[in-house]
C-alpha cells in the first residue's frame, strides 16, 4: 500500500485507540435529518449542557443513523471502563437528566434501552444484534453509522476507509474494472447496469478529460437510502469516487446533491474537504501522480435533475432539462466531455470490493443480484426505518419483520415500490421479492430503495392524483407529450375526486398512458405508471367513483359528507377550534357542520373520532331527497 496512506491509517488508528481507552464515559448522539425532525438538536445540547453541570467526565459526540428513524433521537453510552456500549431510543429532552444520573451512577436505563452495542448483555438489556429489527442485516455500507462520527475523518480511517483505494492505486485500470464487473455489482439506482461497465465505457473514450458524477439527487417520496448513506458516512462515497476514477481514467468529479438534503450537502463539502486535507484529493494524490478533483454541487430542487442528462445540464448551469439521446453522457456529457452518472450507493459498494474482494462481497448473496441493498419502508407502518440486507427476501417478510407490519388494523392495501414513476402494487404482490426481475416485468422498477405501504384506508384515485400532480409539477417543460400529457391526466382525476367522474374517463386515461411513453425523458415515459398499473388491479375503485359517486375509503372530497353524530361530544369544542374554515358551529347544546364551508380537511375527524361520521355524499343526498319527496 501507499506509504503515505499507510501512515494516515496508522495515525487515525492510534488516535482511534486512544479515544476508547481515554477513561471517559463516551455519549453520542445520532444526528441526521430524521433524528433531528425529532429533536435530537436539542438532545445533544441538553447533555453537553447536563456533562457540564454535573462535571462528569464523559465526551459528548455525533455519530450516523442506526437505521432506527421511527425511535429517534438514539444515543449511545459506553462505560469509561470501555467494557460496554448500550443504544438508547426515544431519548427526549425531558429524559437526558434521568439518563444522565443513571450514567453518573455507572447505572443503565433498560427501560429506553434497545441493546447493547459493546460487551456483554444485561438481565434486562439483550445485545442489539438479537433486535428483531437487526436480524437478517448484514451491515455493510451502514458498517460505521451508529459507530463513527461522520464529521471526522480520522473515525473513517479508523475503520478501514481509504483502503480499497490504496489497493485499487497498486492496479490498472483494466485490473479494477474486471474487479467490479466479478462482483456483479449493479447500479444502485434501480437500472441494475454493471457499474465496472460502465466505467469502461468511460476508460476507453477519446476525448478528455473525462468526469464522473454522483447521482444524489434523491427525490422519490418515502426514499431517504442515499440521505443515510451521506450524512452518515459521507468519506464511502468518496473513496468510491476515487477507485471509479482510477478504473475511468477520470480527471474530475461531481457530487449533485438535492438542494433538500441541507445536512448531507455540509457533510460531504466537509469530508471533501478533509480529504483535500489529508492529500487524498487534487494533485498527485499521496505522491501517486494521480489527479483528481471533487466539486460537491447543490441542485436547485428539481426532481427531474435525477435524470443523468437533466443534472448534467443542470451542472452546466441551464436549465434542469433531460437531453435528447444519443449523444449518450459517456460521449458527450458535462462540458460536452465523455461522463458517467453513478448513484449514491454504486459509489459506495466500491470501497469494500476493493477492500475484501469480489467473491467476499458478491458472496452475501443468492439472487442474481449480488451484494446488499438498503432499504426505507414508510407509510401506514409502525416502523419507519432503514435497514441493508442482501438481496432476495420477500416484500412481506421485510414489512413484517423491519417494518413491524402495518400500524392500525384495517388491512393491508398494496404497496409502491420506487418511487411515483414506478407504479403502485397490490397486496396480492406481496410475496415477490425484492430482487429487480419481479417489478421490470410489471413495467415497474424497484428504484433506489424506498418502499411505501398503504392500507385500505388509501384511496387509489387519491393516491394517483398525488403521484401525477407531482409529475406534472416537476415536468420540465421541453416536450409537449410530458408536460400537457400529465396536465390532463391531472385534470381527469381531479374531476372523477371531485365527484365529476364521466364514462370515457378510463378510456382517456388509457389512451394518456400509451401517448406518454413517447416523451423525450423517463420523467415523461413512466409519469403515467401509476394509473398504468392501478387499472389494472384497482379497476373496480374508479368505476366505484364514476358511476356510483362513492369513495369507498372516505377520503375524495367531492364524494364524502362529514356529519356530527354525537352533537354534545366535548371534543368537538376543540375540533371547532381547529377548523380551518369555521364550519363547525354552535347549535343549540352542541355543534353542527355547515356544509358549504367544510372543505373536507379531515382535521376534526383526527380530533374528535367518535363524534363525527364520514358518509357517502351521494347516497346522503339521495336518502335526504327520497325523505323529501315522501
Amino acid at each position: 500500500m501507499n506509504s503515505r496512506l499507510e501512515s494516515l491509517i496508522s495515525s487515525a488508528k492510534q488516535s482511534w485507540a486512544s479515544e476508547q481507552a481515554s477513561g471517559r464515559v463516551r455519549i453520542n448522539v445520532t444526528l441526521d435529518t430524521s433524528s433531528q425532525a425529532r429533536g435530537a438538536g436539542a438532545v445533544l445540547q441538553k447533555l453537553r449542557d447536563a456533562v457540564e453541570t454535573k462535571k462528569l467526565v464523559a465526551d459528548v459526540g455525533i455519530t450516523g443513523s442506526w437505521g432506527f428513524c421511527w425511535m429517534e433521537p438514539c444515543v449511545t453510552v459506553r462505560t469509561a471502563a470501555g467494557t460496554q456500549t448500550v443504544l438508547y431510543a426515544n431519548v427526549t429532552p425531558d429524559r437526558v437528566d434521568e439518563l444522565i444520573e443513571k450514567v453518573a451512577a455507572g447505572q443503565d436505563m433498560p427501560e429506553l434501552a434497545l441493546g447493547v452495542v459493546e460487551g456483554n448483555p444485561t438481565a434486562d438489556i439483550p445485545l442489539l444484534s438479537d433486535h428483531p429489527f437487526m436480524e437478517g442485516q448484514v451491515r455493510r455500507l451502514m458498517a460505521n453509522l451508529g459507530i463513527t462520527d461522520p464529521e471526522n475523518i480520522d473515525h473513517y480511517l479508523a475503520h478501514g476507509g481509504y483502503e480499497g483505494f490504496g489497493k485499487a492505486l497498486e492496479m490498472d485500470a483494466e485490473a479494477i474494472v474486471k474487479e467490479m464487473l466479478d462482483s456483479g455489482l449493479g447500479g444502485r439506482g434501480g437500472g441494475g447496469f454493471p457499474a465496472g461497465r460502465k466505467w469502461d465505457f468511460l476508460r476507453t473514450a477519446t476525448a478528455s478529460p473525462r468526469y464522473l458524477i454522483c447521482n444524489a439527487d434523491e427525490g422519490d417520496p418515502g426514499a431517504w437510502v442515499n440521505r443515510i448513506l451521506m450524512e452518515g458516512d459521507p468519506h464511502l462515497i468518496i473513496e468510491g469516487m476515487l477507485i471509479a476514477a482510477l478504473a475511468a481514467n477520470a480527471d474530475a468529479g461531481y457530487i449533485y446533491i438535492r438542494y433538500e438534503y441541507p445536512l448531507a450537502f455540509e457533510r460531504l463539502k466537509k469530508a471533501a474537504d478533509q480529504a483535500y486535507e489529508k492529500g487524498l484529493l487534487g494533485k498527485n494524490i499521496l505522491g501517486s501522480g494521480k489527479d483528481f478533483e471533487i466539486v460537491v454541487f447543490l441542485g436547485a430542487g428539481s426532481y427531474v435533475c435525477g435524470e443523468e442528462t437533466g443534472l448534467i445540464n443542470s451542472i452546466d448551469s441551464y436549465r434542469g432539462m433531460p437531453r435528447i439521446k444519443p449523444p449518450f453522457p459517456a460521449q458527450a456529457g458535462l462540458w460536452n466531455k465523455p461522463t458517467n452518472v453513478n448513484n449514491v450507493e454504486s459509489y459506495a459498494n466500491a470501497p469494500m470490493i476493493m477492500r475484501n474482494g469480489a467473491l467476499w462481497w458478491s458472496s452475501v448473496s443468492d439472487a442474481k443480484e449480488k451484494g446488499t441493498k438498503m432499504f426505507t419502508f414508510s407509510g401506514h407502518v409502525k416502523q419507519a426505518g432503514c435497514i441493508e440486507i442482501p438481496f432476495g427476501p420477500t416484500v412481506r417478510s421485510a414489512l413484517e419483520q423491519y417494518a413491524g407490519g402495518l400500524s392500525g388494523d384495517l388491512p393491508l392495501k398494496g404497496f409502491q415500490p420506487g418511487g411515483p414513476l414506478s407504479g403502485v402494487l397490490p397486496a396480492s404482490d406481496i410475496d415477490l421479492t425484492l430482487t429487480l426481475d419481479p417489478y421490470r416485468e410489471r413495467g415497474m422498477f424497484l428504484g433506489s430503495g424506498g418502499i411505501v405501504f398503504f392500507d385500505t384506508s388509501a384511496c387509489i384515485v387519491d393516491m394517483c392524483l398525488f403521484f401525477l400532480g407531482f409529475c406534472e409539477d416537476e415536468s420540465c417543460g421541453r416536450c409537449t407529450t410530458c408536460h400537457g400529457g400529465t396536465q390532463r391526466a391531472t385534470e381527469i382525476l381531479r374531476r372523477i375526486r371531485a365527484g365529476g367522474g364521466r364514462d370515457v374517463d378510463l378510456a382517456n386515461l388509457e389512451r394518456l398512458v400509451g401517448t406518454l411513453v413517447w416523451s423525450n425523458c423517463l420523467h415523461g415515459q413512466f409519469a403515467m405508471t401509476s394509473v398504468k398499473t392501478s387499472l389494472k388491479t384497482f379497476r373496480d375503485e374508479y368505476l366505484e367513483h364514476i358511476e356510483q359517486k362513492r369513495c369507498r375509503a372516505g377520503v375524495c372530497p367531492g364524494l364524502i359528507d362529514y356529519r356530527v353524530r354525537t352533537a354534545g361530544d366535548p371534543a368537538l369544542a376543540e375540533a371547532a377550534e381547529l377548523c380551518p374554515t369555521g364550519a363547525i358551529v354552535p347549535e343549540g347544546s352542541g355543534y353542527t357542520i355547515d356544509d358549504p364551508r367544510c372543505i373536507r380537511c379531515g382535521a376534526c375527524k383526527e380530533v374528535a373520532p367518535n363524534a363525527i361520521d364520514v358518509a357517502d355524499r351521494f347516497a346522503v343526498r339521495v336518502a335526504e331527497g327520497a325523505a323529501a319527496g315522501g
